[in-house]
């Protein structure tokens, strides 16, 4: 059963080097020893239930509240913490919508556009087609409200084809039934105020074109924001033992507007806080640095921006990035790993390594991207996502909620992974570095017991 569930998700089953190293039950005992008993699932629900009071939209003063959360959650474990500033270009959703049409029986249900701008506009309704050039050719929109169907064209160029002809809004309705949810692409200047609507309201306004239609978009923002990313790190127990091997646990610490994240992320986040705690006084060769990212959902802009600032020394010596994304709630599927090309590295092998072990079965792992494992992926480090699948129903909803939390899931992806960079981090091992031989993870044993 799971040889078939790795299959099915795309992985293979693992085909892993052997070297000269400590046995898998040394290993595992060690660990259990120092570190396993030492995890408290109910600390990391906690710090999950502190983070997810509201969302923490990165650049707002929630964000930086998280942000001062979690360093003084660092600092208290003993950690010397750097808070690593940046600036990106950041969008803020408008906080009213209104739509109106004289001769409409009912209430519209307007929904924002991605980068659309404020506007408060009163004017005629013009039913312009699909907004193509062609569409709007001869036309004189000014002041006036186009009425467009989505489709041929991206919404972006159709606000910007109806505002090149003097319009004052645009309202987009869907071309299939449902609400839509869409982006203008990218902020420009040139953007008039924009909605959108359902197939069935498009379609009910293109019957009334030439009336009387009052639009106001209110509370949209755009402009430079700065968020954080907060680095905890571990220097080796004894520089003279010391490689010079650096491994990185991160989870990122914003969420999207109006979700409270606790699944995405004050779960990874908290877990990450957790394997900090319990790691900090383990003696280790190795250096660790626990990082937790500003702007993942804005583009992974903090994982970038961290990964841009290593210096080509510690990106060569960054052997391992675990990066734990939505870890915890009861409402998703089994834990899995996702690598950006599909392929082992030392993060799922020693992670296979430690759920073989503990739970009888090795954590399958496919190929994904859309988290902070990618920035270091595309700088060459061995890097894994830990995530549930199939998601939860509550992804990005206002419903991601504390409620939602399992600690038993908790438990499991902070013991899979402290163990397995115990594994990787303990004194006496051999060096690991990701352009060196590959660590033994009794490649045999794992296959036998996986295809039973």
């Amino acid at each position: 059963m799971a040889l078939a569930t790795t299959l099915a998700l795309g992985a293979a089953t693992p085909q892993l080097a052997y070297m000269k190293g400590p046995s898998l039950e040394k290993v595992n005992s060690q660990f259990d020893k120092k570190v396993l008993n030492q995890l408290d699932a109910q600390r990391i629900y906690d710090n999950i239930d502190t983070l997810a009071q509201e969302p923490r939209v990165a650049g707002t003063d929630a964000e930086d509240q998280a942000v001062e959360f979690i360093a003084e959650e660092f600092e208290s474990y003993g950690y010397d913490v750097e808070i690593q500033p940046f600036t990106f270009f950041g969008y803020t959703p408008p906080s009213s919508l209104s739509l109106s049409v004289e001769g409409f029986e009912g209430e519209l249900n307007p929904r924002s556009f991605t980068y659309s701008v404020n506007g408060d506009v009163t004017g005629e309704l013009v039913d312009v087609g699909l907004g193509t050039v062609d569409d709007l050719a001869g036309l004189d929109l000014s002041g006036k409200i186009a009425l467009i169907q989505r489709g041929n064209i991206s919404f972006g160029q159709k606000v910007l084809n109806a505002a090149e002809r003097g319009a004052a809004g645009v309202v987009i309705y869907n071309n299939v039934d449902g609400v839509l949810n869409g982006t203008l692409g990218a902020y420009d200047e040139r953007y008039v105020a924009a909605v959108s609507l359902s197939k069935s309201e498009g379609e009910a306004l293109k019957a009334l074109a030439g009336s009387t239609a009052t639009l106001t978009v209110e509370g949209a923002e755009a402009g430079d924001r700065t968020s954080h990313n907060v680095i905890a790190t571990k220097e080796p127990t004894n520089q003279k033992k010391a490689n010079d091997d650096i491994i990185v646990v991160g989870a990122h610490h914003d969420s999207v507007p109006g979700a409270p994240g606790a699944n995405d992320d004050a779960s990874g986040t908290a877990v990450t806080l957790e394997l900090a705690r319990v790691l900090k006084n383990v003696p280790t060769d190795t250096e660790l640095r626990f990082v937790t990212f500003g702007a993942e959902e804005l583009g992974l802009i903090g994982s970038y921006h961290y990964v841009d600032t290593l210096s080509d020394e510690e990106i060569d010596n960054t052997v391992a990035n675990f990066n734990l994304d939505m870890v915890g709630s009861r409402d998703a599927g089994d834990l899995v790993m996702r690598t950006l090309d599909g392929q082992p590295n030392l993060v799922t092998e020693l992670s296979q390594k430690s759920s073989l072990k503990l739970n009888g079965e090795a954590t399958p792992f496919s190929q994904g991207g859309s988290s902070d494992h990618v920035p270091f992926a595309a700088a060459g480090i061995p890097a894994a996502l830990f995530i549930h699948s199939p998601l939860e129903p509550w992804y990005h909803t206002p419903d991601d909620t504390i409620d939602k939390i399992d600690i038993d899931k908790l438990q499991d992806v902070a013991e899979i992974v402290g163990s397995a960079v115990y594994d990787l981090a303990q004194f006496d091992h051999p060096s690991q570095s990701k352009n060196k031989e590959k660590v033994d993870v009794e490649a045999d044993m794992i296959f036998e017991q996986s295809v039973r």
